[in-house]
């Protein structure tokens, strides 16, 4: 299947949230069907077919994520990150302080669900093509 060092390298190519659909693109020829990170400490759990999992480690910093999610200012600091705005430790620090928890890419919808820490889905978005 794919390794966390294949995700890596995919990933060392994203600057900002702009690159983001680029990204999924190779990691979707990596064999990832759907991937779920946790702001907190940005670990990410993969998965692939045939009930194929790894997890990536996350930082050694945490960030508190906010008891209260903000959908409205996470809205636009996606929107800013998307555009190029931002890099992705300003992304999670966004998040954090939005109430995010974690967020699911699913590869057959092409989306990515945001949730709060109750796991309540805070925004979908479909992820543009290539």
């Amino acid at each position: 299947m794919f390794t966390v060092q294949q995700i890596k390298e995919a990933h060392s190519k994203v600057k900002s949230g702009a690159n983001f659909p680029k990204y999924l693109q190779d990691i979707i020829e990596l064999g990832v069907t759907s991937f779920e990170t946790f702001v907190h400490d940005n670990h990410t759990n993969y998965y692939g077919k045939n009930d194929f999992q790894i997890a990536s480690e996350g930082f050694t910093e945490t960030l508190t994520i906010a008891d209260e999610s903000n959908i409205e200012q996470f809205k636009s600091d996606l929107k800013s990150h998307q555009q190029g705005n931002t890099d992705y430790k300003t992304f999670l620090y966004d998040c954090a302080k939005s109430g995010v928890e974690k967020w699911i890419v699913v590869m057959d919808k092409m989306t990515c669900s945001y949730y709060d820490k109750v796991g309540n889905e805070m925004v979908v978005e479909v992820i543009p093509s290539v």
